[in-house]
């Protein structure tokens, strides 16, 4: 149950760390308008990203049979796409930074809360990054071994609990933390310790 629950916690922190184009939206959109749109914005994003988490869990689980005949190539082929996930977000980030290429345009009226918690899941349940990531974690650990339903729930939970935290963090911040992680040394930083942490979770998975 522990490692279910680390697991998860790694697992939401490593896809939810990066500033990218969400986050820069999620701050800028606190700040102009109030706190309480914000959490319920970031919570449409934890909501995703706990939804690709459980989608992830269960597939993993029901596949887990069919895959141990060639469960070392698909731990090392799991290993393999998260750290090209890791490297890429690295990658990426290293280039904008240098290139100094931060987006200014016009933004919309500010939504509602219930439409900011709509709009955020939306965005990200579109983003493919995060269904290949917990596909990939999933597949890659928890293929050898049955997984018991309140460990695939804490797992789960752990994932939503851990990608909140950090969702509602840039929300509770908002014009504060604003200029600093959506500018290009913050993006640069947090893209890299994201990078750092899928790295992490991929060398847990090779050994």
């Amino acid at each position: 149950m522990t490692a279910a629950l680390v697991a998860g916690l790694l697992a939401g922190y490593g896809i939810a760390v990066p500033v990218g184009a969400v986050a820069t939206y999620l701050v800028s959109l606190t700040a102009r308008t109030s706190l309480r749109t914000g959490v319920c914005a970031a919570l449409g994003v934890a909501t995703a990203d706990g939804l690709y988490a459980l989608v992830a869990a269960l597939g993993g689980s029901a596949l887990a049979a069919a895959l141990r005949p060639v469960l070392v190539p698909l731990r090392w082929a799991s290993a393999l796409v998260l750290v090209f996930l890791a490297a890429r977000g690295a990658v990426t980030a290293v280039r904008h930074y240098c290139g100094h290429r931060l987006a200014t345009r016009s933004t919309p009226p500010p939504p509602s809360p219930a439409r900011a918690y709509l709009a955020l899941l939306g965005i990200t349940l579109l983003n493919p990054t995060t269904v290949i990531y917990f596909a990939a974690l999933v597949l890659g650990t928890r293929a050898a071994d049955a997984v018991s339903p309140p460990e695939q729930g804490v797992f789960v939970l752990a994932a939503f609990a851990a990608s909140a935290s950090w969702q509602l963090l840039l929300a509770g911040g908002g014009a504060l933390l604003g200029r600093l992680l959506t500018g290009s040394r913050g993006r640069l930083v947090t893209a890299l310790v994201s990078s750092g942490v899928i790295l992490l979770l991929a060398v847990r998975m090779l050994l």
